[in-house]
């Protein structure tokens, strides 16, 4: 199956930089390690980059769009963006946002979670092995969205969307 991998917009990010899902002003780090997986590029961050730590509510604008309702599954969690506006990410899966454990969260189309799958280092930092996974969860019809997340930290790192939803 054909999917979309969908990192934090640029006009949402824009507005994050301002004041995040939580209402509160973002947190201004230079990233002098490097290495924070950024949602708004879907790349780790480069030694000495200026990032944000923010506060995000990742299924509010899909339940917007959608018309969902996600009701206490709409979770708030801090992620990291660029200080200021940056590249798109590239096509397909990024491989950077693998790491030691993630889950691939499957959600219904009225915001509720329907399951999810752990993934191991291996799995989620290889695009072929992970974008298989992911097309065979969407392939279930009651699968309306995914959310890939850490679960070390239980943080989103990107959505994930069968092709033109």
């Amino acid at each position: 199956m054909d999917f979309d991998i969908r990192a934090i917009g640029p006009v949402v990010a824009d507005r994050l930089r301002n004041v995040d899902d939580a209402g509160r002003e973002p947190r201004k780090i230079t990233d002098m390690a490097g290495g924070s997986p950024l949602r708004c590029c879907l790349r780790r961050s480069l030694p000495g980059e200026e990032i944000v730590l923010v506060s995000y509510a990742p299924l509010r604008r899909w339940a917007a769009e959608t018309g969902a309702d996600p009701g206490p599954y709409e979770e708030l969690g801090p992620v990291f963006i660029h200080a200021g506006p940056c590249a798109s990410p590239l096509p397909g899966y990024p491989e950077e946002m693998g790491g030691p454990l993630r889950v691939f969260r499957a959600y219904r189309a009225d915001g509720s979670i329907l399951g999810g799958r752990l993934v191991d280092e291996r799995r989620s930092a290889d695009p072929a092995t992970a974008s298989a996974l992911l097309g065979s969860m969407l392939d279930d019809p009651e699968v309306a969205l995914i959310h890939a997340r850490a679960v070390e930290f239980g943080c989103f790192l990107f959505e994930v969307r069968s092709a033109g939803s």
